[in-house]
């Protein structure tokens, strides 16, 4: 990549004076989830946070820059969780909000979940989470209490867009689009896309991320109390490796499985880890970065074909990436039938609008090499999963 752009590198001397505080990270978590004791049965919750903020602080590449946003995301999972528990204590019906037969996309990153999704969000009968509420869940509040939020999810857009500039053609962020429950999930592999989290990835190999989902659900209980009851479709390819979680609580999802090659994958998704990361972490080890995202995007695909086997196959959509990345005009009405919902003219006049490449991108190129990686690698990683894609591919 070239040299950091010139407001990354203001950004970073602006915030270095607090940099030093992540020698001490728990008098920093002390502070971020003030003075109040948790609430009772989140005790765990909170801890858990406390310590992923130990372990990304270890991180000694990490950039002024990363060590804030390292912060801002446990002081918004802990204020979201917080918030999202204040609202059942006052409003006990919310649990009480049935999420019935959701759309899950999910799949390999980089195989079209995002214009899948996209695509899906055309219905009126639909109902897709928006960035600005994921990153901040709540009831239906004032138009100034919106507002504050739309703003406050443009200004993180805004400042990926001035740190990344290419990020932007890679995959573009909207504060008031549809956007993926990974900003709502309290545990992913996101914070590694950070920082090099070796503790808290293995921590990760044995969560039992059935707590997750279920606060997931309460996420989206929320966002619909008091609101039209709509299908919900909800999207990322984080849930590909832990489906036995997510169907244990949301037993009668429909599950859109999205298909590419592997190596297309991998360097795709590299890349994006690249730019991104590029924020927080330098250097950046590009051979360790491919090597990292290898094992984790295998072991998730691997994970999720283990629990495919018990999905009942009326719940399961497979959608290769001819279908929408090829050409979606005729596979969005194919995707919807198979979801068991009508494609009317009126979704297919916006569909364009949809598939576009957001105005003045740029096409976007990677190479396996780069990330110190071979077709022959990820062939022998995917192996299982290939043969699955072969079925798709002919079917």
């Amino acid at each position: 990549m070239s040299s950091s752009p010139l407001a990354l590198t203001v950004a970073d001397l602006l915030l270095r004076p607090g940099f030093a505080s992540r020698r001490t990270p728990d008098r920093v978590f002390d502070r971020l989830s003030g003075t109040a004791r948790p609430a009772d049965g989140d005790e765990e919750f909170t801890e858990e946070f406390r310590l992923l903020l130990r372990h990304w602080a270890e991180d000694e590449n990490l950039t002024p820059v990363g060590w804030w946003s390292a912060q801002g995301h446990v002081r918004r999972h802990l204020a979201n969780r917080a918030r999202i528990r204040r609202l059942i204590t006052e409003h006990p019906a919310i649990e009480r909000e049935p999420i019935e037969r959701p759309v899950f996309v999910v799949g390999l990153p980089r195989t079209a979940t995002t214009l899948t999704h996209g695509v899906l969000s055309l219905s009126g009968q639909h109902r897709c989470p928006l960035l600005w509420e994921l990153l901040t869940p709540d009831l239906e509040g004032s138009p100034r209490t919106r507002r504050r939020a739309v703003t406050a999810a443009r200004l993180m857009v805004g400042a990926i867009d001035l740190f990344a500039p290419r990020y932007r053609d890679i995959h573009p962020l909207e504060a008031e689009g549809p956007e993926e429950c990974t900003f709502a999930l309290p545990h992913t592999v996101m914070p590694l896309s950070q920082a090099r989290v070796p503790a808290y990835r293995a921590a990760l190999e044995e969560r039992d991320f059935a707590p997750d989902y279920a606060y997931l659900k309460q996420v989206y209980q929320v966002l619909q109390y008091g609101r039209p009851r709509r299908r919900w479709v909800l999207k990322s390819p984080l849930h590909t490796g832990n489906l036995d979680a997510l169907l244990s609580v949301f037993p009668d999802a429909t599950l859109v499985w999205t298909h590419r090659d592997p190596a297309a994958v991998v360097a795709s998704f590299c890349s994006l880890i690249e730019h991104g990361m590029a924020i927080t972490a330098r250097p950046l080890d590009l051979h360790e970065l491919g090597a990292t995202w290898l094992g984790l995007l295998s072991r998730s695909v691997d994970r999720g074909l283990a629990s495919r086997a018990a999905v009942p196959r009326e719940a399961l959509v497979d959608v290769p990436y001819s279908w929408l990345g090829s050409d979606p005009a005729t596979g969005a009405p194919k995707l919807y039938d198979a979801v068991g919902a009508r494609w009317t003219d009126a979704d297919a006049a916006r569909l364009p609008r949809i598939a576009a490449r957001p105005k003045g991108s740029r096409p976007h190129s990677y190479d396996l090499a780069r990330y110190g990686l071979t077709r022959a690698d990820v062939d022998a990683a995917f192996a299982d999963y290939d043969a699955l894609r072969a079925d798709v591919d002919r079917a």
